[in-house]
This record gives C-alpha cells, structure tokens and sequence, in this order.
C-alpha cells in the first residue's frame, strides 16, 4: 500500500508550489512529486520572471493586477523567512509599444483604466526624452535574418508607447519558487523529488493517486497537472486530452543576454520594453547586462518539440533576437559568444491558460502558462484551492463556473474563462504577451 494524502500535485514550478501553499492553507494534506532535483529547476528556472499588467484580455490584466501586490510584499504573502534567502522584486516600470498588433494598445488602456492603473501615454518626443538610449524609428512588422528588408526602417517613427510605473522583475525565479515551497512546509505541505509520474490511477470512475517509475503508488482523491511542457503527456496519461477543446504543446524558447552598451547603467535606469515593433521584449539584468526574449513573430518558425529530446544549444534565432533588440537600443554589443537561456514554454493554442477540472474527476488541470504566467503564480494558487474545493463539495464547473473575490484588488475573477472547453479567444496576442 502506498501513501495517502488528500492530493497530490504533479510539478514543482512556481504554480505548482502556490497551489500547494494555499490547499494546505486550506487543512488539505498535499504531496508535491516532481522527477526533478527540487522547487523550480524546471521551465519556471528558465523564466524571465517578468511582472507587469498588460494582456490582451481584460481578464489576463485583472489575473496580472491582483498578482503585483502578492509580490510588492513577498514576505507577507509567505508569512516566513526562507534561510535559504529571499527572491526580490525590483520595481523598474514598463514602456509598452504602440504597433497595429496590438491595436495601438487601445484595449490594454481601457483595461488599465479600468482598474485604476496609472500609466503615462508617450509620443515619439516624450520617449526619446526620457530614454534616450532608444532610438524610436518604426521596424513593423518584425522580419527574419534573411529577408533583405531585416534591420531597414520601415517608417520614420513608432507610433508611440505608454509606459506603466508598476512594473518589475523577480531577482531569481528558482528561488522564489524554493521561498513558497518553504512557506508550504511550514503548513504542512510535503514535497518528493526525483519522483517522476508513470502513471494516474483511477478508482470508481475518477482519480485516485499516481504511480511513480520506481512503482511506488501515491493515493489521493484530487490530482493536479502542473506539469508544465509536460503537462499533455499527463493529460494523456489520465486519458483526459481528447475530452479538451484548447490543448497544450511544448515550445522551444531562446532568451539573449548581452552586456549593457558601454559606460551606461542600464541596470538601474532601464525599464522592462514590451516592443512588438520589433517583436522583442527586454528587461534589465543583474550585472549591467540586458535580457532578450521573443514575441514571436509570424515569420519566426515556431519549434514545437517533445519535451524531452529538444536542441538545447543556441541557433540562428539567438542572433535574430539581439539584431531585432539592437534596432531598438543603440550601441547595444551582440557577443560573439551566445549567453542566455534555452527552455520550453507549456503553451495552449491561444496562448492563454487552462485552469480547470477534466473529463476525469478529481483530476484537475494548471497547464498552458505560456511564458506569461508565473507573476500571475500567486493568485493561480488561490484560483486552483477555491476550484478543488468547490468542485469536491459538489459543483459542477462545467455548467456553474466557480468564481472568486480577489484578495487584493476586489475583483471577481470567473475561472471559466479559463475552461478547457472554451473557443479560442481571438482577443489574444496568440504570443507570450497571453
């Protein structure tokens, strides 16, 4: 006989450990298995822990609102001390992008006012006054390497740019996900690695535990994918994916680190830029450098790939990305040695996540995050605890969406909007941006 725990959470990331923060909150007995070494050292590892308010949903920067005040007070939230140490939030505001994608940010505002966020429109003039280190003219649309059109001013001009004060970064993601998986224990939460799922078992028609590769058996009533890029394999596994109208692949991401351009502090006087005029987004790094992600552009080839056999070296896409960031800010040096950061993002075809039950009962779903959800990892954890509990009460999510009342901004989130049987939401940038 194995062990016996009121539920067990496959993954260990960032969300895996606030929904076990908050299900023990709650008195649930709750086991964290993770065939890695420990907290983090998946694809949350690899993030760019990136925390800003702007989706293109009025429900993704509601998730984001609520979500910047979990980390402004990290310690709070947690209610210990990690000896480990702590992840930091550094506070550097946001410059947003106008493009045609983003329809001139027209929605985003609306959303942002909405919620009473304040935030600065900038003309042209007004950017290059307050960064000078950025040079405005109009790229759109983003190009690949070899069109010979790449890196030619498109127009003389962005179209403009609001730039959002609360807006930062976590200083370590791995960390942080150590810090709630602390906080967890300290509630009672356990936590197993090197424990990698083999199998979901069933009883009576609905979950019932897991059994792990060495053939250990794990029971409980209630399990929950957080698997990450691995989450359709567990989807599988538990025969719940044919049942889901939005499902989730595995996508090969580079993220670029280059040094600052020489002589200017870009650590500290530089915010996060969304920029889909280039179709890269940057923030400030530790050590003066700047980090470099993609957009992902629709002349990019996306590399959807199996989760355990991908190329993990840098390619041509590396280099695409630091002459895309180039164009924007000037001098930037692009090294002749790649540095960065090869992972994979768990994403759904429209790019905005699952958080559900399945067609299994007791088997529940925290899955296609994308790359943009782990600021929102706190209010997800308190979002998947009053779903599990609800549903295991009685309600059927499916007909009656649970909702529930955002601790900090007050908002209703409705966790149907997240429902694996959704259409997809053409409201979505259908990139990382979610």
């Amino acid at each position: 006989m194995g062990k016996t725990y009121d539920a067990v959470i496959i993954g260990s990331g960032i969300i895996g450990c606030c929904t076990a923060f908050e299900l023990a909150k709650k008195g649930l007995k709750t086991l964290n298995v993770d065939k890695l070494a420990g907290a983090g050292h998946g694809s949350t590892s690899g993030s760019c822990a990136i925390v800003r308010l702007h989706y293109s949903t009025p429900d993704g920067v509601a998730m984001a609102r609520e979500g910047y005040y979990y980390w402004i007070d990290w310690e709070g939230y947690l209610g210990v001390r990690d000896e480990t140490g702590m992840a930091r939030y550094v506070n550097t505001g946001c410059l947003v992008m106008k493009t045609p994608l983003n329809k001139n940010l027209r929605n985003v505002m609306a959303s942002l006012d909405d919620l009473g966020v304040r935030y600065e429109e900038l003309d042209v003039d007004a950017i290059r006054a307050r960064f000078p280190l950025l040079n405005t003219r109009c790229y759109f649309p983003a190009r690949s390497l070899d069109d010979p059109e790449f890196g030619k001013p498109a127009g003389p001009a962005v179209a403009g740019a609001i730039y959002v004060p609360e807006s930062g970064y976590v200083t370590d993601p791995q960390l942080s996900t150590h810090n709630v998986q602390a906080a967890a224990e300290a509630v009672g939460a356990e936590f197993r690695y090197h424990a990698e799922v083999a199998a979901i078992l069933k009883k009576d028609g609905r979950a019932a535990g897991v059994r792990l590769a060495d053939g250990t058996e794990i029971h409980a009533p209630v399990v929950v994918n957080v698997a990450g890029p691995h989450s359709y394999i567990l989807n599988r596994m538990a025969g719940v994916e044919e049942g889901m109208k939005i499902r989730t692949r595995a996508l090969r991401q580079e993220v670029c680190h280059v040094p600052s351009p020489d002589g200017f502090d870009y650590e500290t006087t530089m915010p996060i830029i969304s920029d889909g005029d280039i179709a890269c987004y940057s923030r400030p790094e530790l050590g003066n450098n700047v980090l470099i992600g993609s957009e992902d552009p629709e002349c990019d080839e996306r590399e959807w790939v199996d989760p355990e056999d991908y190329n993990r070296d840098f390619t041509r896409q590396w280099t695409t990305q630091a002459l895309r960031e180039a164009q924007r800010i000037d001098r930037l040096p692009i090294p002749n040695q790649p540095q960065g950061v090869v992972d994979l993002y768990d994403v759904t075809d429209d790019w905005i996540p699952v958080y559900d039950v399945s067609d299994l009962p007791g088997f529940y779903m925290a899955v296609g995050t994308s790359g943009n959800q782990y600021k929102n990892a706190p209010v997800v954890g308190v979002l998947m605890s009053e779903l599990i509990e609800k549903v295991e009460a009685g309600r059927d999510h499916d007909r009656t969406p649970v909702t529930f009342t955002m601790k900090h901004t007050g908002r209703t989130c409705n966790i149907g909007f997240f429902s694996r049987l959704r259409t997809i939401n053409p409201d979505s940038s259908f990139s990382v941006i979610g």
